[in-house]
């Protein structure tokens, strides 16, 4: 027999939780299932660890320039990976245990730790638990796309969650991928002391800003050592002693980089393949984004996609502004408005 809800909601990230918060103001009864780690990508894989990072490497980054104020350091600057990563990793823990805290203390909130399957379109399966619900929301976020390459199965390869992982700086990271989350792990373990070079695709880095932004942050990034290698048309794998050489077919440049560690950033894919979405009868595009309208309502009455799932924008204020425009189209029709 279904446990009944007056609203499920699936994946406790940004969104997540604060429709939870207002929908349980409301009266409602509310079951919110989280399969792996409370707070999404932001506070587990993306902006708090990573800004906690670039703190870490700004540090390193002012204590090198330290003569041009008059502060005068003995010796070359150090990194204690280690610590750095056990700050990250601290912070992230905490802000973590702060969301699920809220959650499990939210008077009407039930909160469920498992893979959430459709079994219906308001019916979901967790384990052995079947819950239903007029609403559902989905918020189940993405992960890094590992693109066909040739020869990628061949290496070692980090993703911007794995790469949280390291505990030593590496002595050479290729980033394969000229975006945003690319160029942060470049400038940041540049200033942690690794030799550091971007591989794009594109002829230009950040294709999506204007193309003198793209310019002013390459030359950023060469100021301070990053090699950008632009135009890679065909970029490959093979292993290495090192650990890994990537091809880079450039219009300019060596043919080969032999790196220590290579970073995969070219883009995100949908946490959606395995939620049953057929069986709810809900759209999604040919890269599993699930698709929405202005209100991110599915094709299917009663089911809404928030945050990263919908491919509307993969950033923490997007996917908080997705939270907004659901609970305010909700309020107007519980009104009549």
């Amino acid at each position: 027999m279904a446990h009944r809800f007056d609203a499920i909601i699936i994946g406790a990230g940004q969104a997540g939780p604060s429709l939870a918060d207002r929908l349980t103001r409301a009266k409602m009864t509310v079951a919110v299932v989280e399969r792996n780690l409370f707070g999404g990508t932001c506070v587990n894989t993306g902006c708090t660890p990573t800004k906690t990072m670039v703190a870490s490497a700004y540090a390193a980054h002012l204590a090198r320039r330290g003569r041009e104020y008059g502060v005068v350091l003995d010796g070359p600057v150090t990194i204690d990976m280690a610590r750095v990563k056990a700050r990250a990793d601290a912070v992230a823990a905490t802000s973590r245990t702060g969301v699920e805290k809220w959650l499990r203390g939210m008077p009407g909130c039930t909160v469920m730790q498992g893979h959430a399957r459709f079994e219906s379109a308001d019916t979901v399966r967790v384990g052995e638990e079947l819950l239903t619900a007029p609403r559902i929301f989905i918020n189940v976020g993405g992960r890094a796309a590992v693109p066909d390459m040739p020869g990628v199965g061949e290496v070692d390869y980090l993703t911007n969650s794995t790469i949280l992982g390291l505990d030593r700086v590496p002595e050479h990271l290729v980033v394969v991928g000229g975006s945003y989350i690319g160029l942060e792990f470049a400038q940041m373990h540049r200033r942690f002391g690794a030799e550091v070079t971007v591989v794009e695709k594109g002829p230009r880095l950040i294709a999506r800003e204007d193309e003198r932004v793209s310019e002013a942050i390459r030359a950023i990034l060469a100021d301070e050592g990053v090699t950008v290698r632009t135009g890679a048309e065909c970029i490959g794998f093979r292993s290495h002693p090192e650990r890994a050489a990537v091809s880079v077919d450039c219009t300019a440049g060596e043919p080969e980089v032999v790196a220590s560690h290579v970073l995969l950033a070219v883009g995100r894919s949908p946490n959606t393949d395995d939620l049953g979405l057929d069986r709810a009868g809900v759209a999604t595009d040919q890269r599993g984004f699930i698709a929405v309208d202005e209100g991110l309502a599915t094709n299917v009455p009663g089911i809404w996609a928030l945050g990263d799932c919908n491919g509307r924008g993969a950033f923490t204020h997007t996917a908080y502004n997705d939270f907004e425009i659901v609970a305010a189209n909700l309020s107007t029709a519980k009104s009549g408005g």
